[in-house]
């Protein structure tokens, strides 16, 4: 098909701004404030499974002194009982024996039902302080997740709007071509990822490699206005005075 020079050196303000549309939407998969986002993300939720574990630790650890508490109590009521039938004089001495018996294991029982409460109360300090500074890191990792997600979004508007100013030109471009010729450089592009191509010093802008003598001599004899491809990559050739012809 033939195309008048001038528009065929179009092609190349075109070709540029689909290189420039591809950069952008390779940028938006590889965006580092994007990777920023993904990392911050899985270690602020490996923050809250960890804070969520300690807070189920404190959960068993305070039932355990509940229950631990009731016992002691049970047991210290029970000394208290037995005490008040020896005071009150009002056993015999069989039956003073056995309370006295009974004091005696309730006492050793109280003592070892205080230790492990003691025990478990230090644990729950213990864990107490594990939460406050897990709650710390949590607050700390979510605040840096804002940050980054912050300036993921303004790369993201940048983004959108190098793409938006890409978009505008390459519609005011494509009006100026033949349907023809869009088309061919479109299923090009599609193919090869470059649909048109400078030919500088005998050499495809394309796939850069050096055209022989032969298709020189072919594509120096055919007029101005006739499109003509590269033998090895299919683009589209532009022709100026930097080809070499």
């Amino acid at each position: 098909m033939n195309v008048e020079p001038a528009v065929q050196s179009k092609l190349l303000q075109l070709a540029a701004v689909d290189a420039e549309l591809t950069r952008i939407a390779h940028r938006r998969t590889v965006l580092p404030e994007q990777q920023d986002v993904a990392r911050l993300e899985t270690e602020r939720n490996a923050h809250k499974d960890a804070a969520v574990a300690v807070e189920i630790m404190l959960d068993d650890l305070d039932r355990d002194i509940r229950k631990l508490e009731g016992e002691v109590d049970a047991v210290r009521k029970r000394e208290e009982r037995d005490r008040g039938m020896l005071t009150a004089g009002s056993v015999g001495a069989k039956q003073l024996s056995e309370i006295q018996h009974e004091l005696g294991s309730l006492e050793r029982r109280r003592s070892v039902l205080e230790d492990e409460l003691l025990e478990v109360m230090e644990r729950r300090e213990a864990s107490a302080s594990d939460h406050d500074h897990a709650g710390a890191r949590l607050s700390k990792i979510e605040q840096e997740l804002a940050d980054a997600q912050r300036l993921r979004d303004e790369a993201l508007a940048d983004l959108d709007v190098a793409q938006g100013r890409c978009d505008s030109d390459r519609k005011d471009l494509v009006a100026l071509f033949p349907d023809e010729l869009l088309s061919i450089y479109d299923r090009q592009r599609t193919q090869h990822g470059t649909g048109a191509a400078l030919l500088q010093a005998r050499r495809c802008g394309a796939c850069r490699i050096e055209l022989d003598r032969g298709e020189i001599a072919r594509i120096t004899k055919a007029a101005p206005d006739v499109i003509v491809r590269c033998p090895e990559c299919g683009a589209i050739l532009v022709r100026t005075k930097e080809s070499g012809l």
